[in-house]
Formats: structure tokens, sequence, C-alpha cells
């Protein structure tokens, strides 16, 4: 079976998508990625990621809207899924990894 390639976006790419990429990289069939979609993110999001991926999860409503106003072309029909976590734990907090597992799981299952 082919795994199952996901894309974790955040803004600056310092704390939560870094911390859904690690959290997920060791599910079995998944292959992750992340990045940031804020002009100074320490990993800025390239389209190749996007062409990559099979599943794009941001953090937040507005990164749905950013990457469709910016990347929109390449989205083609890929499912972006917003699953409401805001900007306010520390990489790997333990908060933040209960609540990627409770709202990222289900869309991997």
């Amino acid at each position: 079976m082919t795994p199952r390639r996901v894309l974790f976006l955040c803004s600056r790419h310092r704390l939560r998508s870094p911390t859904a990429a690690a959290v997920f990289a060791a599910w079995p069939g998944l292959e992750v990625d992340s990045a940031g979609l804020a002009d100074d993110a320490e990993t800025p999001l390239d389209p190749a990621q996007l062409d990559w991926a099979d599943l794009v999860v941001v953090m937040e409503a507005r990164h749905a809207r950013r990457l469709r106003q910016r990347f929109g072309s390449r989205l083609g029909g890929k499912r972006v899924v917003s699953i409401d976590i805001p900007d306010r734990y520390a990489f790997m907090q333990p908060e933040l990894v209960a609540l990627l597992e409770q709202r990222v799981g289900p869309l991997l299952r």
C-alpha cells in the first residue's frame, strides 16, 4: 500500500506544524512534511510540497485562506483541513500533542 502523504502547515513553522510532523512521523502508512505560510517562516512552503501531499492540514482557518490565495492553482482537488489550533503552545507541549492526536488522528484512520 502506498503511504499517505500529509503536509502540516502553520504560520512560521516554529511550533505547531513541526510538532505535528514529529508526532505523526512514526505512524505506520504515513509520510509527513511541514512548512510555514508566513514570509518569515523558518521553512517556507515550497509549491513542490503541495504537489507531493495527499492531505494538507492547516492549524487555523486563516491558513487555509492564505494557502488558497497564494497557491490555489497548485491545490487541484486536494483535501485541505483546518484543525483550529491557535498559536499558543510550545514545541512538543503535551497539550499540543494531545490536541493534534485528537483532531488529526481521525483524519488519518
